[in-house]
C-alpha cells in the first residue's frame, strides 16, 4: 500500500520534540537520580558482603537476592501499587526512582565487591606497612584501582538503566516513553513513532557509550601514569 509521506513526516516532525523533550527533562534526569541513589545502596551493600561479621553479610546477601531474582516491573508495581496498601503513598516519579535506584544497587553492588576484590592482598599490606588505616588504605590506594575495574561494568548499567525507564511508563510516569504511547494512540501511527522513539533510546545509548569510552581511556592513562 502506497504510504501518504506528507502525513507521515508532519507526524515525525511534530512529534519528535514533544518525545525529545520528555527524554531531556524527565528519562534522563530520573536516570541519573536513580543511578546515583543505586550507586550509594551498591558501596554500602558491597561493603556489608565484604564484612567479617555475619549479620550485615547476611543482610546484603537477601537484598542483593531478592532484587536480582525478580523482573524490575514487578519491582515498579510493588513500590507505586502495593505500598499504598499499607498505608505508604508515593508519586509516580518518586516511585519510579526507588525501584530503580533498589534494583540497580542491587547489581552494582556485585560489580564493586568484585573490583575491590580484584586488588592484590598484598596492595592492603603495603598500605599498612606505611602507617595507612584500613579506611585511608581503601580510599587512597584501593579506590582509585576499583574504580578503574568497575567504570566499564558500572557504565553498562548505567546505560541499561536508560532504557529500563521505560517501563515506568507502566505506572503512569509520563516520561519518554509515556509521551510516545500518547501520540501513537492519537495518530494511529504506532509502528511510525515506537521506531521513533526507538532512535531517539539508540541516540542516547550511542552518546553515552562515547562518554563511556572517553572515560575508561582516561582512567588507563591515569592508571598507565601512577
Amino acid at each position: 500500500m502506497e504510504q501518504d509521506w506528507p502525513r507521515i513526516i508532519k507526524i515525525v516532525s511534530e512529534s519528535l520534540w514533544p518525545i525529545l523533550k520528555a527524554g531531556l527533562l524527565l528519562t534522563m534526569p530520573m536516570t541519573v537520580a536513580s543511578f546515583a541513589v543505586g550507586m550509594v545502596i551498591a558501596a554500602i551493600t558491597a561493603f556489608m558482603r565484604l564484612s567479617k561479621h555475619k549479620l550485615p553479610r547476611k543482610i546484603a546477601e537477601l537484598y542483593v537476592w531478592v532484587f536480582r531474582g525478580t523482573p524490575l516491573l514487578v519491582q515498579l508495581f510493588i513500590v507505586f501499587y502495593g505500598l499504598p496498601s499499607i498505608g505508604i503513598r508515593l508519586n509516580a516519579v518518586p516511585s519510579a526512582i526507588i525501584a530503580f535506584s533498589l534494583n540497580v544497587g542491587a547489581y552494582c553492588s556485585e560489580t564493586i565487591r568484585a573490583s575491590i576484590l580484584a586488588i592484590p592482598k598484598g596492595q592492603w599490606d603495603a598500605a599498612a606497612s606505611l602507617g595507612m588505616t584500613g579506611p585511608r588504605s581503601l580510599w587512597r590506594i584501593i579506590a582509585p584501582q576499583s574504580l578503574a575495574i568497575a567504570v566499564p561494568s558500572l557504565s553498562n548499567s548505567f546505560i541499561s538503566l536508560v532504557k529500563d525507564t521505560s517501563l515506568a511508563a507502566n505506572i503512569t510516569v509520563v516520561d519518554m516513553f509515556m509521551v510516545t504511547q500518547r501520540v501513537a494512540a492519537r495518530t494511529y501511527e504506532p509502528m511510525l513513532l515506537y521506531c521513533l522513539a526507538a532512535l531517539i533510546y539508540l541516540a542516547f545509548s550511542t552518546i553515552l557509550t562515547w562518554a563511556q569510552g572517553g572515560l575508561e581511556s582516561a582512567l588507563s592513562k591515569n592508571r598507565g601514569a601512577a
